[in-house]
């Protein structure tokens, strides 16, 4: 992990040193008539790089690296939106050196003040490199403001700003990749800060909110810039910078949800919305020369999201729940103005964001990065909540976001979801009028938040196994992308008939599929799923032309008023573990769906109260699942022979696919230790505990534990495999109840049970109880030996899992040699030594030869076996 971290930061830094030796050569060759580069080869070298750094930048941030990785990132942000500016003014969009000032002095001035943040805060880190790095591109930032104004003197300042960050970039970068080469044999002096080895935030942080504040940053410099008198108006130019922040608003909006920051995602994901809006408003003026307006039910809806998101991040501290406060004047003011980001009102509310974004910027990075804090009254919340038994703060462990069918690395995704669908619905209340329908603010309102958003929505609920949400989610939002822009994009024309109906009428369909499968989740999104069937009508209704006056406005404002409650209590209830804003029961409900939580107890692994509540139910003849050091397996008492039967049946076993046997320990073995050959113990002596199941043959000790005629389900009439698991759970559950009878606990066919929440939903009702423990921690099987022929020197395998076959190998080869010496006359050992040399070299048949082939299983009959080689993964 180390080394590929050290891998990922030499990348960055000598992609930073690559973009600057670039920008270097090219500020100092050229001259204000004809630059070295031109703008167009310009602007796609900078995306390159951009790119390169956007890589860097993500890979280190999961290191929570959080000084290094917002600085890749806004590095890259600021030679994204360069570089696209570089290249409309290549291909003349825009004209003049006076219009490519314009459009470069906002997004400069922000990427200076942030580069400056993230310098100060590295300071007082003692990160050295990175704030020399930091402090020379804000430099060269400042200087290029200058530049544009006055080229005889900002090119040169420019160049030397990058020439710095060149060679201080190159022999960092360079001596971490020397050492990552040589792994860390050469060490070049300087390059590692023994200071910074650790990262001082938790594993939990969420590392690139810094990046979003940035991008808020960017934005509101751009807005502000044309009240403070610095360009003469918002234009096309300014489009790269604002669609940059979106894009990576959206980027910091999914590494939020990795990150299990359900609030932060959501915020992120509602102000990408604004950013994609106003760099709409821009390419509108540009194509049209008509300055858009906005609706008014949109902008209020949007406050009143945000306000309800600021209350809710109130325990994060009061410093997030200001700043979004800023937000909710901005919607307002949006609404309040008609031409909104062109007028002075709504760009007045961005200059106040611009400095409330600097100071949150500042504070937000310092807390991650270093060990002393500022305050932000994060623990308010919590504090004031400890004295009240009503309402009770969800605590954030992997528990709060598992998903019923396993472990996902993404936080829940329908607050934004059911967000995004409230803002879609209440977009398109408005009316067009006659006129152009591009100069209305409907289109980026109803595509990118009922579009791109619920798509994003719908990924993350398709990696956490939500197929129903999953699906619900990516199909609006492929019809709100594709009926936004057919009537709002200026594609719809006049155009009705039944052609553009079929595809309307196949989304119903699919949508009708969607809600019958609602019918099994809950009331709430079967309401929410049959509403939408109503929206779908009204589309269908309007593109055959006999769509009845107030029909569309009516359904949406019902969808939008669903989508509502269902934003609310998806909110409420990430945030309040008592109590629970309902969904409603399904209509219908299925065996094993849900996560059988209220059938049978499903009960945290790591109290031992637990176990022993579960020890107590398998005393009683139930039967349980149970986490493993492997996958989670299906158990029964090995003294209850009917619960060993009911195990059998749930399985469905087939005939090959017996159970096993588990000991918690060798010392369950001692009352028919005479039954067991010495050798074969011994070995088990030194196996043990571990992932290794060994196959022995079968032998009338078995009776000793009480199974009687259930023991026909355990191994083969030849056989069984026994083992002792090196798992705590398992070994305090085992001592509690004595020998266990163990399966995988899934339907025989099926894929391994890897998350405790998988039991209950692939095997239904018929499970007594579950102890949870989240995640599997291997998904690899057991090792499976054939120990059948152990007297006679052999050992097989049936299955090389999580222990290697050289392990296992080495193991029983060491056992040999100490059970030779063991039976030996001490008077004897010289000719012992004498005669190890030809032994060595003729055993062929003893399985652990050097010569024999890797997956040799020499002499072993195998014939008896067979069913072994498709063992179960309980082994």
């Amino acid at each position: 992990m180390a080394e590929s971290e050290s891998l990922h930061l030499s990348v960055g830094v000598l992609g930073i040193s690559g973009g600057s030796l670039l920008l270097l050569v090219n500020n100092y060759a050229s001259s204000p008539d004809e630059p070295l580069i031109t703008n167009t080869a310009l602007g796609v070298l900078l995306l390159i790089f951009a790119a390169l750094l956007a890589y860097s930048g993500v890979r280190r941030s999961q290191s929570h690296n959080v000084l290094f990785g917002s600085l890749c990132l806004t590095v890259s942000a600021l030679w994204c939106g360069s570089g696209l500016v570089h290249i409309l003014a290549g291909e003349n969009i825009i004209n003049s050196s006076r219009g490519l000032r314009d459009a470069m002095v906002p997004g400069l001035a922000a990427f200076t003040l942030a580069l400056l943040a993230i310098c100060i805060v590295a300071i007082l880190c003692h990160e050295v490199v990175l704030s020399f790095i930091a402090l020379s591109i804000c430099l060269a930032c400042a200087h290029q403001i200058a530049g544009l104004a006055d080229s005889a003197f900002g090119q040169a300042a420019t160049a030397v700003c990058y020439l710095m960050v060149c060679f201080v970039g190159a022999y960092f970068g360079s001596g971490r990749l020397l050492s990552y080469i040589t792994q860390r044999k050469i060490q070049l002096p300087g390059t590692f800060n023994k200071d910074s080895a650790k990262p001082i935030q938790s594993q939990e942080a969420n590392d690139v909110v810094t990046v979003g504040v940035i991008m808020n940053l960017l934005s509101a410099s751009v807005l502000a810039c044309p009240l403070l008198g610095v360009v003469p108006k918002l234009f096309s130019g300014h489009v790269p910078w604002l669609w940059t922040a979106g894009v990576f608003q959206l980027g910091v909006c999914v590494k939020s949800y990795r990150s299990m920051d359900t609030l932060a995602a959501t915020f992120y994901g509602f102000t990408s919305i604004l950013r994609f809006t106003e760099g709409y408003t821009a390419l509108v003026v540009h194509f049209t020369n008509q300055v858009p307006y906005s609706p008014v039910p949109f902008p209020v809806v949007f406050s009143v999201l945000f306000f309800i998101l600021a209350l809710f991040n109130l325990q994060g501290g009061f410093v997030n729940t200001i700043y979004q406060l800023f937000f909710v004047a901005y919607c307002i003011a949006i609404a309040s103005e008609p031409q909104s980001f062109f007028q002075r009102g709504t760009q007045g509310v961005q200059a106040a964001l611009f400095v409330a974004s600097a100071f949150v910027l500042i504070i937000t990075l310092y807390n991650m990065a270093s060990s002393n804090k500022i305050p932000t009254g994060a623990g308010f919340l919590k504090n004031l909540l400890a004295r009240s038994n009503r309402f009770v703060l969800q605590t954030n462990g992997k528990e709060l976001h598992a998903p019923y069918l396993g472990y996902s690395k993404y936080a829940d995704a329908e607050v934004l979801g059911h967000g995004c669908s409230v803002l879609a619905a209440f977009s398109i209340t408005a009316s067009l009028s006659s006129g152009n329908s591009l100069v209305v603010l409907i289109l980026p309102w109803a595509v990118v938040s009922g579009g791109v958003l619920h798509l994003i929505c719908g990924s993350v609920a398709f990696s956490r196994g939500k197929t129903l949400e999953s699906t619900s989610f990516i199909l609006y939002g492929i019809m709100w992308t594709v009926w936004g822009l057919t009537r709002f994009g200026g594609l719809y024309g006049d155009v009705r008939g039944l052609h553009l109906a079929v595809g309307i009428i196949s989304f119903m369909l699919f949508n009708v599929l969607v809600t019958a499968g609602a019918l099994f989740l809950n009331k709430a999104w079967f309401i929410y799923t049959f509403t939408f069937q109503l929206i779908l009508i009204s589309f269908l209704l309007d593109a055959v032309g006999a769509l009845p006056y107030g029909y569309d406005i009516g359904v949406t404002i019902i969808l939008g008023l669903v989508s509502f409650y269902m934003f609310l209590a998806s909110i409420f209830n990430c945030t309040f573990k008592s109590p629970q804003m309902p969904f409603g029961d399904p209509f219908i409900k299925l065996s094993g769906f849900g996560g059988g939580k209220d059938s049978c107890p499903h009960l945290p692994a790591r109290k031992s109260s637990s176990v022993q509540q579960i020890a107590e139910i398998m005393k009683n003849g139930g039967i349980c699942g149970m986490p493993t050091d492997t996958v989670y397996v299906l158990v029964a008492a090995c003294n209850r022979p009917q619960a060993v039967e009911k195990a059998y049946r749930v399985k469905k076993q087939a005939k090959e696919r017996p159970m096993s046997l588990w000991i918690s320990s060798i010392k369950q073995l001692e009352p028919v230790r005479d039954q067991i050959s010495p050798l074969l113990w011994e070995f088990m002596e030194a196996a043990w505990p571990s992932s290794i199941s060994l196959v022995i043959a079968r032998a009338p000790w078995m009776e000793f534990f009480g199974l009687g005629d259930s023991s026909k389900y355990i191994g083969t009439p030849q056989s069984i495999a026994i083992r002792n698991p090196d798992c705590t759970v398992a070994t305090h559950l085992i001592n509690a109840v004595g020998p266990i009878a163990v399966t995988s606990a899934n339907p025989t066919g099926e894929a391994d049970t890897t998350h405790h929440n998988q039991v209950y939903a692939k095997l239904g009702d018929k499970v007594d109880g579950v102890l949870c423990d989240g995640p599997s921690p291997e998904n690899i099987a057991s090792t499976v030996v054939d120990c059948t022929k152990i007297e006679s020197g052999q050992i097989g395998f049936f299955r090389v899992g999580l222990i290697p076959k050289s392990k296992v190998l080495q193991i029983f080869e060491e056992i040999q040699k100490k059970h030779m010496h063991g039976q030996m006359n001490a008077a004897f050992e010289t000719d012992v030594a004498v005669s190890q040399t030809n032994l060595s070299e003729t055993r062929t048949d003893s399985g652990i030869g050097q010569n024999a082939p890797a997956d040799s299983q020499s002499s072993l009959d195998l014939s008896q076996h067979e069913h072994q080689e498709e063992e179960d993964e309980s082994l």
